[in-house]
């Protein structure tokens, strides 16, 4: 199986029309869809945010580079997927972090979600219902931070009614 379809990758919902995996009439460089490589959020309090995301959803420190000139850590959040935090005095969440708006989708084995409502809960999330009825289960999550994230079940087959 390609990254770009692997059932653990991150995706960014966005507002609009989203090109089918199959479609490459907005490839990149090489005639292919060019993967996301890591994302960055701010954060008020890095320590926190980094235990809170190895604690729910396993996403684990690495490496990160000695020249960023702000408190920081990389996590590895999949298969050459990374997530980047960087403390911030000033950061305040956006206003747009919800399911209509900003928000980030993680794959996760549904028989789970359950559990991983409640480990949430326990480190501090606000478990949110969707709005939008689809023919899976799903929720979303607001972080300590105020960043929402959906969690998807994993090898889901994509919504194909767009009608």
């Amino acid at each position: 199986m390609s990254p770009s379809r692997s059932p653990r990758r991150l995706c960014l919902a966005a507002a609009g029309k989203v090109a089918a995996p199959q479609d490459t009439s907005a490839a990149g460089a090489g005639g292919r869809p060019m993967p996301i490589a890591h994302i960055t959020l701010a954060t008020r309090d890095l320590a926190r945010t980094a235990r809170f995301f190895a604690e729910t959803l396993g996403w684990r420190p690495i490496q990160r580079p000695n020249n960023v000139p702000y408190p920081a850590a990389w996590l590895a959040i999949g298969p050459g997927l990374e997530l980047h935090l960087l403390e911030l005095p000033d950061f305040e969440a956006s206003p747009f972090e919800r399911e209509y708006g900003r928000h980030i989708a993680v794959s996760y084995p549904p028989a789970g979600f359950a559990e991983l409502k409640e480990t949430l809960r326990r480190h501090g999330a606000e478990v949110i219902a969707a709005d939008r009825p689809t023919p899976f289960e799903r929720f979303f999550f607001r972080d300590p931070n105020g960043y929402v994230f959906e969690i998807v079940p994993e090898g889901r087959a994509a919504e194909t009614d767009v009608s």
